[in-house]
Order: structure tokens, then sequence, then C-alpha cells
């Protein structure tokens, strides 16, 4: 008996390490092996791959750039900026009267033709002429200054000295001109014209009853090159005296607290002095070079070219994305309907395909481009137009890749099962057939968004793509059509160019590393 206990003790003490023995796995137990879905296993070939994962990371941070970067830049896209630059901008004309100038009084008995022939009777000191069946003479007040009359009335005036306003709205008439000439030239102080009375001095300055200057004679002309510029009397001065005493630059302040230099230089050949006034004027602060303010520097429109980036990776990448998005739409529905129903659908869809295939592409956007600046198109729906192109463009290509994938599926047992429970055929395509396909378009719309980010930036480029004032990276490369620009302002297209090389490989060898992960080929 004492036998039988000890045993009986003896297995209820060995009983826990069999429990024990039994939870422990043997080598060859299913429960150790961890079973993956299959996206689980084609993102953990994908990882594996490192220059993929690059790829993955480059393209991360392009996104952050582009979208939250323009969100934390404190400027905007199309923000300006300005400088105060010195310009020396032509600003007038100065000549010493050394011909005739004519006043007319009556246009029809003092035209054009008939200065010549009072010019010639000058010339050749006579104090009569006849043209066009008129008579005319001439009354001498100086050997600078000639009256015309035609019978007993004044036709118009022949003089070297000119009667000029002092102020920009006060109207000189041929009366007025004609009674200061005279006073001027007879040596009187006073004169009337107009029913007014008025004051001459030795240097021309005409002044009325109570002694504002009205008008002066003088032999200098000086004209404005911009039409709407008017001369004061006292500028007038400082021009004509600084011609007289030879200077070469004075510096005056108008009546507007503005202070400019101004620069002479005589021109021999139309013997008159051309004169450039240098100013503080507010410009675009364009081509910048790099600072705190702006880290890569401006563009030739003043705005600050890291933010432009910014908004341009940004439309860069929208326009590759929607793109991408609708041909690969098309092309699956397309793709989808003509490898299920095969026969004359199939037939029908696929020269289709040869058609799209047949277009060219780039002189057909050029085109569309070209009407769209013909019809002044908003820059935004200049946008809209080239996505809808590109996708409406690339969809062939989808379409035979789809094709051909689901005519090796239809066959298969799972698609005879589908048939066989009377499963409708839109929801055997787009249920069981397109889902197997879409490893294979998931590869093809990554390494498909490179080739249409270059195409936008190509266009944009050549000025056919995103138009001011959205910004691509297309079109900020655009500025090296000026070989200056190329050459001095690297910060204006290395960057764009930097930034877009990068994305397009990053794209690709994301691709490739898809690929290599979707391949069940692939060696582990």
């Amino acid at each position: 008996m004492e036998d039988m206990k000890d045993k009986k003790d003896m297995l209820e003490n060995m009983e826990p390490s069999i429990e024990t023995a039994e939870e422990e796995y043997s080598l060859s137990d299913d429960r150790r092996v961890r079973v993956l879905s299959p996206g689980q296993l084609v993102m953990k070939r994908f990882f594996r791959n490192r220059l993929a994962v690059t790829g993955m990371v480059i393209l991360l941070a392009m996104f952050l750039f582009s979208f939250v970067g323009g969100l934390l830049s404190p400027y905007d896209e199309d923000q300006k900026f300005y400088r105060v630059d010195i310009q020396a901008k032509d600003f007038a004309g100065i000549l010493y009267n050394e011909e005739f100038r004519y006043t007319v009084g009556d246009t029809e008995l003092f035209k054009s033709s008939v200065h010549a022939q009072a010019l010639k009777a000058i010339i050749q000191d006579n104090n009569k002429f006849e043209y066009d069946g008129n008579n005319y003479e001439l009354d001498k007040l100086s050997d600078d200054a000639y009256i015309v009359k035609s019978g007993s009335k004044t036709v118009g005036i022949a003089s070297k000295e000119l009667v000029n306003p002092s102020a920009q709205d006060t109207k000189i008439s041929f009366d007025f001109t004609l009674a200061a000439l005279k006073a001027k030239n007879e040596g009187k102080k006073k004169f009337s014209a107009d029913g007014n009375e008025y004051n001459i001095d030795d240097e021309g300055i005409i002044t009325d009853k109570s002694g504002t200057e009205v008008a002066y004679v003088s032999r200098y002309i000086v004209r404005a090159v911009m039409s709407d510029v008017f001369f004061s009397r006292e500028l007038k001065n400082q021009l004509i005296d600084a011609v007289e005493s030879g200077q070469e630059s004075f510096t005056y302040t108008d009546e507007e607290g503005v202070t400019a230099e101004y620069i002479l230089k005589y021109d021999a050949a139309t013997k008159a002095w051309d004169v450039k006034q240098e100013i503080d004027t507010k410009v675009f602060d364009t081509y910048s070079s790099p600072s705190k303010a702006h880290w890569l520097g401006t563009d030739r429109n003043g705005m600050d070219m890291l933010t432009r980036l910014m908004y341009g990776g940004r439309i860069s990448l929208i326009i590759g994305f929607i793109a991408v998005f609708i041909e690969t739409i098309i092309g699956v529905i397309m793709g989808g309907i003509a490898g299920y129903f095969g026969g004359w659908i199939d037939g029908l869809i696929m020269r289709i395909v040869d058609i799209f295939y047949c277009i060219p592409s780039l002189p057909f956007i050029i085109i569309v481009g070209a009407a769209m600046d013909a019809a002044n198109t908003p820059s935004l729906t200049r946008i809209i137009y080239l996505m809808l192109i590109l996708g409406f463009l690339g969809w062939a290509g989808v379409a035979r890749l789809v094709r051909g994938q689901i005519l090796s599926l239809r066959e298969q047992e799972f698609m005879t099962a589908t048939e066989a429970c009377g499963i409708a055929p839109s929801r055997r395509i787009f249920r069981h057939l397109i889902p197997n396909v879409m490893p294979q378009l998931i590869v093809y719309m990554t390494m498909g968004l490179g080739s249409t980010i270059i195409t936008e930036a190509t266009l944009s480029f050549l000025g056919l793509g995103v138009r001011f004032p959205f910004a691509s990276w297309g079109n900020i490369i655009n500025d090296v059509n000026d070989t200056f620009v190329l050459t001095n302002y690297w910060f204006i297209w290395i960057p764009a160019g930097v930034l877009l090389l990068t994305t397009v490989l990053a794209f690709n060898i994301v691709g490739d590393g898809l690929r290599d992960a979707f391949d069940p080929k692939m060696k582990r």
C-alpha cells in the first residue's frame, strides 16, 4: 500500500512538468509561424528595399515642402516686394533756337506751304511774296521776328523767339503772342492783349497787373520727354543757366519737395542738350540675391523665390495626380470592358486606343495653348484644361495594360465560379478582375506621375502651361530663356530644377520598388 501511495505522489508531482512541456511549441509547430496578409507581404518587401524607402522619404519631404511649407511661409504666392533705386531717366531736351518758327493766326491763309514761301522771302530780303493766288507782306520787327500779313489781316508770325506760358493751365492766344513779340522787339514795357494789360521786362518775363508771372519770351526750347510733364519757370531757368554756364549736372528740389539730380549732355549731331533725371524710384525688387528676408532671393517680378517654389510644387503635384487619376479612370473602364467582353467590343475599343496612340500630343497641346492665348483664358481655367487634356490623352496605355491582364484572368477558376453563381458582369469586372490588376496599376500610376510632371513642366517652360500669377516648377525655370539670368542668377532656376529632378526621380524609384514588391517571384 505504501508503494502504491509513493507512486501516486510521484505522478502528482510530475503533472506540472507534463503541462509545461505541452505548452512549449516544437520547431515544426504551425503556431510558431506568423501568418501575413498579401498587403503585409508587399509592405515588408517594399520596406526591405532601401532605395525605394529613400524615394518614399523624398516624396514625403516634397509633399510637406509644397503643401505645408506654403501655409507656414510668411509671404503670399503673388506678393511683390519693392526697393528704392536711383534711376537716370530721359527727362528733357534743350535746344537754342536758330531757325524761324511759326505761329498761325489764320489756318487757311498761313498753311505749312506758305511757311516755306515766307522763309524764302525772308532769306531773299523781300517784304512781299505771292502764293496760291494770295498776296502776302512781311512786317519786320527785327532780324529774328517777322509779322506775315495778307491784305490788312495778320495771318501769322515767323520768329526765332518763342512765347511760353509760365503755368500749365495758362493758355496763350495768337493776339497775346503777337503783342508780346512786338513789345519785346520794340523795347516797350507794356502791351495790351485780349482786353488785359501786361508788363514785360528786358529778360522777356511777362506779368499781369498784380505782378503774377504769366509768360516769358525765350529762344531756348525746353521740351519734356513725357507729354504730361510741365516744367516750371524756375526749373527751366535752372536748365538754361546750366547750359549757358557749361554745367554737366545740378540738383533741384521741386514744389512738392522731391529732390533730383539732372545730368546734361550735349549732342553735336542735333545741336541740343539731352537731360537725364536721377531720382529715387520705387521699383520691383527683381533678382535680389539670397538674404535673411528672402532665403532664395526674388524673381523678375519681385516675388519671394522660396515661396514660389512651395506653391509651384503644389501646382505641379496636383496637376500630376489629377491627370494620372483621370487617365486611370478612363483606362480602367475602357480596358476592363474590352478585356472582359472581347469580340467586336474589344476590337472597337482597341482601334480607339490605336487612334489615341497616333495623336501627336505635343503639337495638339501647343494648338490648344495658342487657342487659349487668343481667347485670353484665365490662369485658373488654363490649369483645369491642362489637367483634363493630359488625362484625356494618356488613358490609352492604361487601357491596354488592363485589357491584357483581364484577358489572362478571365479564364481562371475563380471567374468561372463567379459566372456560375450568376454575378452580374459589371460586378465581376470591378469587384473581382480589377482588384487583381491593381498591383500593376499602382506601379504604372506611380511611374506615370513622374512623366506627367515632366510634361507639365515642359509645357509651362514653353509658355503653354501654367501662367502667371500661378507658379509651377516649369514656369519658374522659364526665366532661363534669358541668357543673362541663366549665367548670373543661379538661385532663379537651379532650385526649381533640382526639386523637379528629385521629385521625378523619387517617383520612378518608388515605382521600381513597388514593382519588385508586387512580384511574387522576387528573391527573398
